[in-house]
């Protein structure tokens, strides 16, 4: 399936980084979060992705055409002396069997004005996949997609469980409050970003509409609209808090990783006879 990733917005909330790149670019470790997104979807075999430029798609672009496997692959390194240009064997490829369209799709258009602008793009593609292009998630797309598909649904989003640290709040009509808790102990849903669509979606949206408000509600009035749960990990990244924290996951992830190198080394190594 086609991916489209929505990669236009000016990220305003993530005010350290939204002068310089786009907030699709903000890294996390020594990648964007945009190229962890995708990692994601070609984990599923997903690997033809439409990017639906705005701000600053000069910076998406700039990164792509300069992509440096070696940042996030093995490698052999061999020469480079005074007399020889250093070679770089791979020992591992990433996004060489990726296909990426990019697109201007307008500098302060909404979510379903994007969408409209790449139609073009996704003609025979039914159904497909989109992403707000700024949330990492480890929900099981596989199976997001199965659902999908037995029912007869024109869009189906990721519902997940909000990480806020905000309180959710109830009153009497006096003004006394009746109720509070922590909104991420509530049943609480919240749209996670991660669609799967059809080409009907189109004959829900007019010009100007915000995809997940006028189209959305269109099919929730005729029982079209269908959600996959998810009480996994989920990340947002709309500010620089929620930044740090995946910032802190990815070293953790990293150690892990290195921890479970050492140990497979351990126990492939032979066994001394003289021990």
């Amino acid at each position: 399936m086609k991916v489209v990733l929505f990669c236009g917005g000016r990220g305003l909330r993530m005010r350290e980084h939204s002068d310089s790149v786009p907030k699709p670019m903000v890294p996390i470790g020594y990648r964007p979060v945009l190229w962890h997104l995708m990692k994601y979807y070609a984990h599923y075999g997903h690997k033809d992705f439409i990017l639906c430029l705005g701000y600053q798609a000069n910076v998406i672009k700039s990164y792509f055409l300069n992509y440096e496997e070696e940042m996030s692959n093995d490698f052999v390194l061999q020469g480079g002396g005074r007399e020889e240009a250093p070679r770089v064997t791979l020992l591992g490829s990433d996004v060489h069997d990726w296909r990426i369209t990019f697109v201007d799709t307008g500098l302060n258009s909404v979510i379903g004005e994007r969408l409209m602008a790449v139609r073009e793009h996704l003609e025979g593609e039914d159904p497909f996949l989109a992403n707000y292009a700024d949330v990492v998630t480890d929900a099981p797309l596989d199976k997001m997609v199965a659902q999908f598909e037995q029912q007869d649904a024109v869009a189906l989003n990721l519902s997940v469980k909000p990480n806020y640290t905000f309180h959710f709040t109830e009153s009497d009509d006096a003004g006394w409050v009746t109720h509070m808790e922590d909104v991420r102990a509530t049943s609480m849903l919240i749209n996670g970003g991660f669609f799967v669509l059809r080409q009907e979606i189109f004959d829900y949206m007019e010009p100007g509409d915000e995809l997940v408000v006028e189209p959305f509600q269109r099919l929730v009035a005729e029982r079209r609209l269908a959600t996959y749960r998810h009480t996994g990990f989920w990340a947002p990244m709309d500010s620089l808090k929620e930044k740090t924290m995946l910032d802190k996951d990815k070293k953790k992830e990293q150690k892990k990783g290195k921890k479970k190198k050492i140990n497979k080394k351990r126990v492939d190594m032979p066994k001394d006879d003289n021990n």
